[in-house]
């Protein structure tokens, strides 16, 4: 996104930087103006739709004018060529209205949901690199809230804010400029009366509803946060009789949801009985103006005055003016919790990217997301050297810091690691052996030196880092699939014979023939499995990736002894297969003879 420019201020001289809380609320700002630029359609996409939209009301107002016209005339028993032509316009508005209709829908939502895809892609991608550390700050719940419900909430910009304000508009000029030509008080009362009503529905529904309605989105937010907290932790608040409190949590969070809802709705109750009460108004507005017009018709219709049809056309026009003038009131609302849900999204990057994260990723997180067709792109970066195949890494004088700490997690570490290399990282806890793991893929930026193959790291975009470095981590993500859906996650090309290859490296073909082969569960986050099958099926994806240099983190800490020094030895045996590099962070004691090196972190 755009830098903020915040102004300067007062008696600051000219240049002087603004003040952090200027330059929040600038980004702020901007970052909303760029998602909601982004969940507006592009005009060849909406323009079609809205003309179809504004067609669809048209047709509506003509149809209600041709029929009052066309049974008002008819009762005087002109020749029936006289009503003809009335007769078509009825048959045509009523097709056309349901016609225009349709492609109004078709087209709008056609358009919402194109851009909504681009919008959600931009808002991931600017996510993602911020991922795990830089987002430390935003809970679970609360972050997929942004992703799903608001950022679903902005295809309401151009379906009820944009659209129906434009339609409501366009639609009250056409009709009062209608009503006005039959007579000119007639469509003066209309215009007031629809002024009127705009303005106190208006006011009404933002007085009642308009905190409620900004409100929604965060309320939201929290309470999914506090569900998925407590369903992730139900074992844990249950054996510690805390989970009495935090169901009480939940239904106040519930509460407070359910009240902003009520109130909303109170607004949208007010807002319609306005806009009922001035439909109502309007209409005997037009019958006193036109009573004393159709009293001046002669008898025999050849005096001044208003005929019977033009009579009624300009009593019932009102009706279906308001219907669609309904809207605009209504959009407002849709427009403050749109705008709130904007905000919830533009606000889920921090508008200050931490300087541990890498600098390409500050680069990246800083781009303006362009409306346009293609994904985000990361500003250009510099020409980078290419990368060699199976690098040498070397480190000297590594540190590495988390995001908001005060001191690095770990510095000073320098040791090499060639092809075929087993280089055991040991340490106490705290020492900084996750820190590292999480530098070595670029997680975390860095200081001192890492290169790949001679080549510093920081040159390398991301990407190729980590097509070179896996990590296994301490704890493996599994999605809540198959065995087979968990591995195609790391070379979805890969055949079953191939998956059940690597299985069987990682010796877990025997388990997985009694769960019955590659389509049993794991469970969500491998609840339906151990900690050491999670790591084995963690090390046969980094084996499906062909990662050149393969970073083990804390293998054994979900496993008993027995059962971790197995593993410990498959994966060193399995990396000695291949030749490639293992960097080995564990605190537990590793043979001599499954290993090249030792290097220990003193903490």
């Amino acid at each position: 996104m755009s830098e903020p420019c915040a102004g300067t201020p007062t008696g600051a001289p000219a240049g002087t930087p603004p003040a952090p809380s200027q330059a929040r609320t600038g980004h702020a700002r901007d970052a909303t103006r760029a998602i909601l630029r982004l969940a507006q359609p592009r005009a060849r996409w909406f323009l079609p739709g809205l003309a179809a939209g504004v067609a669809s009301m048209l047709c509506a107002v003509a149809l209600l004018a041709t029929s009052a016209w066309l049974i008002t005339r008819a009762a005087e028993q002109p020749p029936i060529l006289y009503l003809s032509m009335a007769v078509v316009g009825v048959r045509a508005f009523a097709l056309g209205r349901s016609a225009f209709r349709y492609l109004d829908r078709l087209s709008s939502h056609d358009a919402a949901f194109r851009q909504l895809s681009l919008l959600r892609v931009g808002v991931f991608s600017r996510i993602v690199p911020l991922a795990p550390a830089g987002l430390a700050d935003t809970g679970r719940g609360e972050l997929l809230t942004r992703l799903v419900r608001d950022v679903d909430a902005l295809q309401d910009l151009p379906l009820r804010v944009v659209q129906p304000l434009a339609t409501a508009g366009i639609l009250a000029v056409v009709s009062v400029v209608g009503v006005w030509s039959v007579l000119p008080a007639a469509g003066l009362t209309l215009l007031l009366s629809l002024v009127v009503a705009g303005v106190l529905g208006t006011l009404g529904s933002g007085i009642l509803a308009a905190r409620a309605e900004r409100e929604l989105a965060p309320l939201r937010g929290n309470l999914t946060g506090q569900v998925l907290e407590v369903v992730e932790n139900l074992d844990v608040l249950t054996a510690f009789g805390a989970l009495p409190g935090r169901l009480a949590d939940l239904r106040r969070a519930d509460d407070l949801l359910r009240r902003a809802t009520l109130r909303r709705s109170l607004g949208v109750g007010v807002q319609g009985a306005v806009l009922s009460l001035f439909a109502g108004a309007a209409t005997v507005a037009a019958l006193a103006v036109g009573i004393p017009a159709l009293a001046a018709q002669g008898a025999d219709g050849t005096a001044g005055g208003l005929a019977g049809p033009a009579f009624a056309v300009i009593v019932l026009v009102p009706m279906a003016v308001f219907e669609v003038f309904g809207l605009v009131p209504a959009a407002l609302g849709a427009w403050r919790e749109v705008r709130s849900s904007a905000e919830r999204v533009a606000t889920a990057v921090p508008a200050e990217i931490p300087v541990e994260i890498p600098v390409e990723m500050r680069a990246e997180m800083r781009a303006e997301i362009p409306a346009d067709e293609s994904t985000p792109a990361a500003a250009t970066p510099p020409a980078r050297p290419a990368r060699p195949a199976a690098p040498v890494v070397e480190l000297t004088d590594l540190g590495a810091s988390w995001p908001g700490a005060t001191a690095p997690a770990v510095a000073g570490v320098s040791l090499r690691l060639a092809p075929g290399d087993r280089v055991h990282l040991a340490g106490p806890s705290g020492a900084g052996k996750t820190t590292l793991a999480q530098a070595l893929v670029r997680f975390l930026d860095y200081t001192g030196s890492y290169t790949l193959g001679g080549v510093e790291a920081r040159l390398l975009a991301q990407s190729e880092v980590r097509a070179v470095v896996g990590l296994c981590e301490q704890r493996p993500w599994l999605f809540d699939d198959s065995i087979r859906q968990n591995l195609l996650f790391a070379r979805d090309t890969a055949t079953d014979d191939e998956l059940l290859a690597v299985v069987d490296r990682v010796g877990l073909a025997e388990w997985a023939a009694e769960r019955g082969g590659l389509d049993a569960r794991v469970g969500e986050r491998g609840a339906l499995i151990s900690g050491g099958q999670a790591q084995r099926i963690a090390l046969a994806r980094a084996l499906l990736a062909d990662f050149p240099v393969l970073v083990v983190d804390e293998p054994t800490a979900n496993v008993d002894e027995e059962q971790g020094d197995r593993l410990v030895r498959d994966i060193l045996a399995t990396a000695a297969e291949d030749g490639r590099a293992v960097l080995l962070i564990s605190h537990t004691p590793v043979p001599d003879e499954l290993i090249t090196a030792r290097v220990a972190l003193a903490g």
